[in-house]
């Protein structure tokens, strides 16, 4: 494990430390949050409005809820869409490429033009109109930046599977009759998946600014559920007379979406570095 860790370098394994420590405070939300009561929503109006201080570390918001509070439980949120719209965009893309690359003629051409569908949209304006039309809450909102994230896992899959169809390994399981399926389970699907799953790591920080971006817009969590985008939102009101209700959320995401970025290329890095070495 240590072997591990070290190639990921200093950058990674700084961004590693501090992913761990979120979630670890995410996990254990009620013990680690200084008011749990109103990480969850309850409102405190004999404290509202109060800036930074040893009693509320980040200040409080319109209701007087702790923001530091607010912001723990809010990366419960945040996370959850991240990894869930991560998993679905590979759970989508990722036979749909596969399919794709490994059959070839008409029904390569019909799943890539279908994919290019979607790919000709922004993937956060396609978001944002898919989520305005399903309405607010947080599965819509997962589920409307999953229909704009799975073609790019289709796309990646499909060149992928071009390159290793061609293999001599692959070419000897199709000519001593082994069926198409056991070949795309057994031999192609591990290749693929790894560049992918390498490439959802990297991914997940563009998925949770894209769900607090929603949030932001009034398409993610309905209030008072805490989630960073809406808490950003609501401080951009009495900004910057009282900067620190959406600086601090604004900031917690800023870190978070780096930290998981510095991981993914470390990561990616380390997987180049491996392939060399074999």
């Amino acid at each position: 494990m240590n072997t591990a860790i070290s190639r990921l370098g200093v950058a990674g394994s700084i961004a590693l430390g501090v992913i761990c420590l979120f979630l670890l405070a995410i996990i254990f939300a009620p013990y680690v949050a200084p008011f749990p009561e109103q990480g969850v929503g309850d409102p405190n109006i004999a404290s509202r409005l109060l800036p930074p201080s040893p009693e509320h570390w980040l200040g409080t918001d319109a209701f007087g809820r702790d923001i530091l509070s607010r912001v723990i439980y809010g990366g419960r949120v945040s996370v959850t869409i991240g990894v869930t719209v991560v998993i679905i965009g590979l759970c989508i893309g990722l036979p749909v490429g596969i399919v794709a690359g490994y059959s070839g003629g008409w029904i390569d051409e019909t799943l890539m033009r279908i994919t290019d569908v979607f790919l000709a949209f922004p993937a956060l304006l396609l978001a944002v109109l898919v989520a305005a039309a399903l309405g607010a809450g947080m599965w819509n909102c997962i589920i409307a930046i999953s229909i704009s994230w799975w073609p790019w896992y289709a796309r990646m899959a499909r060149s992928e599977v071009l390159v290793l169809r061609g293999q001599p390994y692959v070419e000897a399981a199709q000519v001593m009759g082994v069926s198409h399926p056991v070949i795309l389970v057994r031999h192609i699907l591990p290749a693929v998946f790894r560049p992918l799953s390498v490439q959802g790591a990297l991914d997940f920080g563009p998925a949770l600014l894209t769900g607090s971006a929603l949030s932001f817009l009034g398409l993610g969590v309905r209030p008072p559920t805490a989630d960073w985008g809406e808490m950003v939102n609501a401080g951009r009101a009495v900004f910057p007379d009282r900067w620190w209700i959406a600086v601090m959320p604004g900031l917690t995401i800023f870190i978070i979406a780096l930290a998981f970025s510095m991981l993914g290329d470390a990561v990616r890095d380390a997987e180049k570095s491996g392939s060399h070495d074999h």
